[in-house]
């Protein structure tokens, strides 16, 4: 039997926003992007746009003292509607930041949509390429925070029905595409990603895929994509590597157009490795990764609260059984979060990857970038939701990174 959940706040009605979002009317989508443009101010217009492409949804969240065991009755401390999916949260992010953030994605036309669309457009999200259903259902996410352990448990409801290639026409797609600098897949509605993948490699716009976890299509889009963000259980199930550092060679050597791979370790922080530039001196010396990474944290310092980098130099790296490849290792730290301030990690890789997404843009180096990103990941952690705490650019918390 299934455990049931009591709030002492009334709950909503099924998965509807409050009548400040839900009110919007759908009748035109493409409206929404002249409204939103014409209000934008210089500096948004000038900023480089990031095309996103994927999932949104509407996230459930309630906050409970301790997971339920099963064919429990327990009541739930806290509870938030608000907007979700991977694509959605980390285009948010980058529109917080001071991206142009342009995200394409499905929805139906119900309450949940309206919702959808208008939190995204309140963010400054340019919506004018979604696509909307008058029939079905749009994506839904029930997210248990439990407050005992920091950890959440999703339950997800895909949309229907799902977006498939004859939903985009050709000019839709071009008109997508225009002045884009940077476009990010999160690996859903691959299909129509792979639409939008090509044409972007055919134009030398630059891909960023997040890697989470195996999907339908993600090698199609690993094979053209300039940049990735992934989990270490990915990496090493991808590749069949037996660590992190020997899976991000492997990596590099099975994608030749990839740029870096960054693997994503939560409270640990990242690993990342760039391949080296044409011109770029390289120790000839081959060096074990693992090795290298365990060099690198004994060089990081643990004594600071705050996020950092550290590097190596661009070296000769080898993987034991992989193979060898050219690059520059970074090891970034996560910021030390104290146990009274962590409220939820939901969307906290989106945050991430939202930030790495602006530093690419700006062309940050790594080396400020990493933690940059950390940095906006764990102010997003202070808030229950995976858009609640997502910072501005101007959040004076930032102001050391930027």
């Amino acid at each position: 039997m299934a455990a049931i959940f009591y709030t002492s706040a009334m709950l909503p009605s099924f998965i509807s926003f409050p009548s400040r979002i839900s009110s919007i009317p759908i009748t035109s989508v493409r409206r929404f992007r002249v409204k939103m443009l014409s209000s934008a101010t210089a500096t948004q217009l000038e900023s480089p746009i990031v095309l996103g492409f994927g999932g949104v949804g509407v996230d459930l969240l309630a906050t409970v003292d301790a997971f339920p065991n099963p064919d429990d009755k327990i009541r739930s401390t806290n509870l938030k509607v608000q907007g979700g999916g991977n694509a959605g949260n980390a285009l948010t992010c980058a529109a917080r930041l001071g991206l142009n953030a342009r995200l394409i994605s499905k929805v139906a036309n119900d309450a949940q949509g309206r919702g959808i669309l208008e939190e995204l457009k309140a963010d400054g999200v340019d919506i004018s390429f979604f696509v909307v259903s008058e029939e079905g259902n749009s994506p839904f996410t029930y997210v248990i925070v439990d407050n005992q352990t920091k950890t959440r448990t999703c339950i997800h409801t895909p949309g229907s029905p799902p977006m498939i290639p004859d939903d985009i026409s050709n000019s839709t797609l071009l008109a997508a595409l225009a002045g884009v600098e940077l476009v990010y897949f999160d690996v859903r509605l691959p299909e129509t990603a792979l639409l939008f993948a090509h044409e972007a490699n055919r134009r030398k716009i630059p891909i960023l895929v997040d890697a989470e976890r195996p999907r339908e299509g993600l090698d199609d889009l690993l094979n053209l994509s300039d940049y990735i963000v992934c989990s270490a259980k990915f990496a090493q199930t991808w590749t069949g590597a037996p660590t992190v550092p020997s899976a991000l060679v492997s990596m590099l050597l099975r994608l030749p157009k990839v740029k870096f791979v960054i693997v994503t370790l939560g409270a640990d922080g990242c690993i990342m490795l760039q391949r080296s530039v044409e011109g770029e001196s390289v120790q000839t010396e081959q060096i074990d990764a693992d090795d290298l990474v365990e060099k690198l944290k004994c060089q990081s310092d643990s004594s600071t609260a705050a996020p950092s980098c550290v590097s190596s130099d661009v070296t000769s790296l080898q993987a034991k059984g992989v193979g060898t490849v050219c690059g520059k290792l970074f090891l970034g730290t996560a910021e030390k979060i104290p146990q009274s301030e962590l409220v939820d990690t939901t969307g906290a890789g989106d945050a991430f990857i939202g930030a790495v997404l602006y530093g690419i843009c700006i062309n940050k180096p790594p080396e400020q970038m990493l933690p940059f990103a950390a940095q906006v990941a764990a102010i997003a952690c202070r808030a229950l939701g995976a858009r609640a705490g997502l910072p501005h650019l101007t959040d004076p918390r930032l102001a050391p990174f930027s």
